[in-house]
C-alpha cells in the first residue's frame, strides 16, 4: 500500500508538459524564418521604398538587393513549408480549436482590462486567455496575407489571379508591408510577455 502511495505522489508531481515537441520545433524553426526574411524584407523595401523613409542598413540581411533576394527566398520556402505543417498538425490534431476557440468580444474586454492593470493570470500556461487567443489566432491570419501577397510580388504574371485578389501589383505591395508591420508589432509584444512571464519562455524550451 505504501509504494502504490508513493507511486501515486510520484505521478502527480511530474512536471506538466505545457508545449509538446512539435509545437516546440515548429514554433522556433518559424521564429528564425521570420527573422530572416523581416530582415532581408527590410533590404528589399529600402532598393524601392513605399514611404519616405528607409531601414538602417545595420539592421538589414543581404548587403544588397540581389543578396537580400537570395536571403528572402531561402526564408520563404522553410518558412512555407513549417508554417503549413504547423497549420494542419493544429488543426489535424484539435490543438487549434482547444488553445484558441472560443473568441468572445466580452472575454477579449474583460482580459485587455486585466493586462492593462496588471491582474491578468498567468497561473495556468496551459490556457490561453483571450488575448493570447485573439493575438495568435490573428498573427495565423496576418502569416496568411503576407505569404499570399509575397507570392503575388514574387509571380505578378503567373500568379495574375493572385494579384487580382489584392486588387493590384501595389495594393500587394501595401498588404505585404502591413502585414510585415502587423508581425513585428507582434513579436515585440509576444517578447515583452515572455518577459513578464519567464515560465512561458521556459515552457516553450523544454516544454514544462
Amino acid at each position: 500500500m505504501s509504494s502504490l502511495t508513493v507511486t501515486d505522489e510520484q505521478i502527480s508531481a511530474k512536471p506538466k508538459v505545457i508545449q509538446p515537441a512539435w509545437v516546440r520545433v515548429m514554433h522556433w524553426t518559424n521564429a528564425v524564418a521570420m527573422i530572416l526574411m523581416i530582415m532581408s524584407g527590410w533590404q528589399i523595401y529600402n532598393a524601392s521604398p513605399l514611404f519616405d523613409f528607409r531601414f538602417s542598413h545595420d539592421i538589414t540581411l543581404g548587403g544588397w538587393l540581389g543578396g537580400a533576394l537570395l536571403w528572402h527566398f531561402a526564408a520563404m520556402w522553410l518558412l512555407m513549408v513549417n508554417g503549413l505543417a504547423y497549420l494542419v498538425t493544429g488543426l489535424a490534431s484539435g490543438r487549434f480549436a482547444r488553445k484558441l476557440l472560443p473568441i468572445t468580444p466580452a472575454g477579449v474586454l474583460h482580459d485587455v482590462k486585466a493586462a492593462l492593470t496588471f491582474k491578468l493570470s498567468h497561473d495556468d500556461l496551459s490556457v490561453y486567455n483571450y488575448v493570447q487567443r485573439t493575438l495568435y489566432a490573428g498573427i495565423i491570419v496576418v502569416g496568411v496575407l503576407i505569404v499570399l501577397s509575397g507570392l503575388s510580388i514574387w509571380k505578378p504574371v503567373q500568379l495574375h489571379w493572385l494579384v487580382t485578389l489584392f486588387g493590384d501589383y501595389p495594393t500587394a505591395r501595401y498588404v505585404h508591408f502591413f502585414c510585415m508591420a502587423a508581425i513585428c508589432a507582434f513579436l515585440v509584444v509576444h517578447v515583452l510577455l515572455a518577459l513578464l512571464v519567464p515560465k512561458s519562455l521556459r515552457a516553450m524550451v523544454i516544454g514544462r
